[in-house]
């Protein structure tokens, strides 16, 4: 091994001075991260563009924003002032499930992004020239590649296409409880235990069963990284995804915020000891060379910016500002964070406070709770302190529901009544979930209910059918559906899905109780993804959690998140702050219920909710102590 061994804590000095598309009747209708088909080729990629006009300049300055989410590869807008939009195009990716194994393939994915783009342009007629600066955001999934650029794989099928773990694949349970046994300090960074969605332990489940896999793969990279790069050919990370992904430790470059002090960062946040600990070690080799040998924050501009190859590939101009990518849930909390009424001028200090007490809910497949704060608050189960892995010098708090779109199209796709719904539906040319609101309405009249809430008195929904991320982190919990009977009409799986949306709700109630009682002061919620096209989704949590929802004026948050660090890589902007608080802005506000009963019938409700995780426990032990 070459390079220092280093460990840290919270007392070793980290300072160095080098250092949906709408499916009819499926739920993804109301996803952002796109359809939920994991087979075949059912995803989709899309890409929208706007431009800002210039005034006394004869082409347009378009700024292109990619988005790669768990059923979709998504490319662009322009977000500036105006927010023209100019352009769509989709093209389809291919995803494979076995069991809890999730794969991609990082070829199939770059090529459906380049169709996009090109054909974009083409619709919109936008000439490459135009496009002044790009930025990239993606599910937080793991690609291996050889020393070549090829693809190694990851799948126990041997198809060297399949060299993406999908960030949601449980393969690695049993490699996460190993490593959350070790005493690194490095788990208190990640609320206390790592989840086999992480990477550490989805690369110790390949060490340990693709031995020919693990020694041809010269480069293991997060997949946003990795389009980076493809497009670049400049290696450097993102700190947003080796900090809320890997373990490295951010805070390691927080005398490194300034432009000029941040440029060619060595990678000094890695602790050499956790690897080596876990079974890793030989990841330190060569300077972490495999992991990250340098890194950036996000928007930083990577190296002379695309390169000739990807250009073409693309339709665009090489030398295109390309900046340091984000996670795509980061991607939506940049893109909506600072989407609140306009401050006071003059009270920068208060307006430096206020984003303190907001959470960012990014709504799609699964949902991604983000919280900021000006110091590290640890709180148990729920991800972070990650220090400027979203918000430049602010500590991110990061909780998270692995299924919350995807549970939505679960619970209604394996009803007996849906193909009759999704019948209805396409008949009537609405979503699914518009028949569906409007059946519960239908049924708020018939029965004489107070509320529609009130509907799902004898119905209750534990949500964790993949495991509850936050603020329990206990990947092997399950799902709980409370109340059925042998009723199989529409009516009755419109109640399951209204539960359902409770039990989500009741979930993030969870997680903003959790945080606030360990230092977070969350008391707006902003919400962004597919999901908050549903207006039964949000007013269900704004009366569930008792705080007000507030919806950016653009819809597509995850795609703006990306743009803003095409932005700020082209020097639009001086740095990620001033673009957030330059292209975000506020729509809608959501107010929860004035009416006390709806308060009254949801304490009850979430107390219920509570009460099913403490039974799957007990029955849990009960059923341990028959088997030992």
């Amino acid at each position: 091994m070459s390079g220092p061994r280093r460990h840290w804590s919270d007392t070793t000095p980290l300072l160095s001075p080098q250092h949906y598309r709408h499916r009819g009747g499926s739920a993804s209708a109301f996803s952002d991260r796109g359809s939920f088909s994991l087979s075949g080729r059912g995803a989709s990629a899309s890409l929208e563009m706007a431009a800002a006009a210039v005034p006394a300049v004869p082409t347009r300055s378009v700024l292109l924003g990619v988005d790669v989410g768990t059923g979709s590869a998504r490319a662009g807008r322009l977000f500036d002032e105006d927010g023209k939009l100019l352009g769509s195009a989709s093209s389809p990716i291919q995803i494979w499930k076995d069991g809890d194994c999730i794969e991609q393939s990082s070829t199939d994915i770059w090529l459906a992004i380049c169709a996009a783009v090109k054909a974009a342009c083409s619709l919109a007629n936008v000439a490459g020239e135009e496009v002044v600066g790009l930025g990239f955001a993606a599910t937080c999934s793991l690609v291996a590649v050889d020393g070549d650029g090829s693809p190694v794989t990851v799948s126990l099928s041997g198809d060297s296409r399949r060299n993406i773990i999908v960030w949601m694949d449980h393969r690695a349970v049993k490699q996460a409880e190993k490593i959350n046994s070790s005493s690194s300090p490095v788990l208190q960074y990640c609320g206390g235990s790592l989840s086999p969605e992480m990477q550490p332990p989805k690369l110790l489940w390949v060490k340990e069963n693709l031995q020919e896999s693990w020694t041809m793969a010269f480069r293991w990279m997060d997949l946003s990284d990795w389009l980076a790069y493809r497009a670049t050919g400049d290696d450097t990370r993102s700190l947003c995804t080796t900090v809320c992904k890997w373990t490295y430790l951010g805070h390691a470059h927080m005398q490194q915020v300034k432009e000029k002090d941040s440029r060619n960062m060595e990678a000094c946040g890695w602790d050499d000891d956790f690897w080596e600990e876990i079974g890793l070690g030989d990841l330190i080799d060569g300077h972490h060379a495999k992991i990250g040998r340098s890194v950036a924050f996000p928007g930083h501009p990577l190296g002379s910016g695309l390169t000739p190859d990807a250009a073409k590939e693309l339709g665009l101009r090489a030398g295109t500002p390309v900046g340091t990518s984000l996670i795509d849930a980061h991607a939506g909390g940049v893109g909506v964070m600072e989407s609140v009424a306009v401050p006071d001028p003059e009270a920068k200090e208060c307006d430096k406070e206020a984003i303190c007490h907001r959470l960012v809910l990014v709504c799609g497949t699964s949902t991604c709770h983000m919280a900021v704060s000006h110091s590290k608050l640890f709180v148990p189960g729920v991800w972070g302190p990650f220090w400027s892995a979203m918000v430049p010098e602010y500590w991110l708090t990061e909780g998270g529901q692995s299924a919350t779109g995807a549970l939505l199209d679960y619970i209604i796709e394996n009803h007996v009544a849906s193909p009759r719904l999704a019948n209805r539906a396409a008949s009537q040319n609405i979503s699914i979930f518009e028949l569906l609101n409007k059946i519960l309405e239908s049924m708020v009249q018939d029965l004489n209910s107070p509320f529609v809430a009130a509907l799902t008195e004898d119905i209750h929904v534990l949500p964790d059918f993949h495991g509850n991320r936050s603020p329990i982190a206990d990947p092997k919990a399950k799902g709980v559906v409370c109340g059925l009977t042998l009723d199989t009409s529409e009516k009755q799986l419109a109640l399951l899905y209204l539960a359902t949306v409770q039990g989500i709700a009741y979930g993030t109630r969870h997680i903003v109780e959790h945080c606030n009682a360990h230092g977070h002061r969350i008391d707006t919620l902003l919400a962004c993804g597919g999901l908050v096209k549903n207006p039964l989704f949000l007013q269900e949590h704004a009366d569930i959690v008792g705080c007000s929802i507030v919806l950016p004026r653009e819809s597509e948050s995850v795609l703006l998140g990306a743009a803003i660090l095409g932005a700020v890589a082209s020097k639009k902007y001086s740095s990620l702050s001033d673009a957030m608080k330059a292209l975000n802005a506020a729509g809608q506000v959501i107010h929860p219920a004035k009416d006390p009963k709806v308060k009254k019938y949801h304490d009850a409700k979430y107390r219920i909710f509570r009460e099913l995780y403490e039974q799957q426990l007990s029955h849990r032990s009960i059923m341990a102590q028959a088997l030992a």
